[in-house]
């Protein structure tokens, strides 16, 4: 039932991640239902790189090397977690907006529609029992020299997935009824 599914859906970290690899297929799969995310005026701006294997050692690499070129009084904790977290991952995926041409939309709802497919994606990969993880390091806005991204495309962030043995996995939200007004 999709209420428990999203009741259920949880941040699952890279550390948490054992070493068994998710099959293209299931990637495929979860990538899918982020494309029909609900997008105003049809822009479907969701981009997305998919990252594995080598790939993984590069990306991590490059933020730790960034971190430290850029970061006033890098530490070496912070260093070794951003070059060893995407390995840990059997996916990785960048999630990038390409913004529309036009501007016929405001920049949020292009952001807005980006954010509906990944939680497709991580409703899916719950579904899955794949655990998955959105990182929004503030290196993200170096990530043009590590992709080829295009005009008008800009990286929002990384959508860690793999597969892990975590059976409690719990989650807490205040009551809904704090949360609305009934006019």
């Amino acid at each position: 039932m999709i209420e428990e599914i999203i009741k259920n859906r949880r941040s699952v970290f890279p550390v948490q991640y054992n070493s068994e690899e998710i099959s293209r297929e299931t990637i495929e799969k979860i990538l899918e239902t982020a494309n029909w995310a609900p997008t105003h005026k049809k822009t479907e701006p969701w981009r997305f790189k998919v990252m594995q294997g080598k790939k993984l050692e590069h990306l991590g690499q490059f933020l730790a090397d960034k971190y430290k070129e850029t970061a006033e009084k890098p530490s070496d904790f912070k260093y070794k977690k951003l070059q060893t977290n995407p390995s840990k991952a059997s996916c990785v995926i960048a999630i990038c907006m390409q913004r529309d041409p036009k501007e016929n939309l405001p920049e949020w709802e292009e952001i807005a529609a980006v954010a509906m497919a990944v939680q497709n994606m991580w409703l899916t990969a719950s579904h899955y029992g794949i655990g998955a993880y959105w990182s929004s390091p503030g290196l993200i806005k170096y990530m043009d020299e590590f992709f080829s991204l295009k005009e008008g495309e800009k990286c929002l962030g990384f959508f860690y997935m793999g597969n892990h043995d975590e059976t409690e996995l719990q989650g807490e939200r205040t009551s809904i009824e704090a949360k609305v007004e009934w006019l």
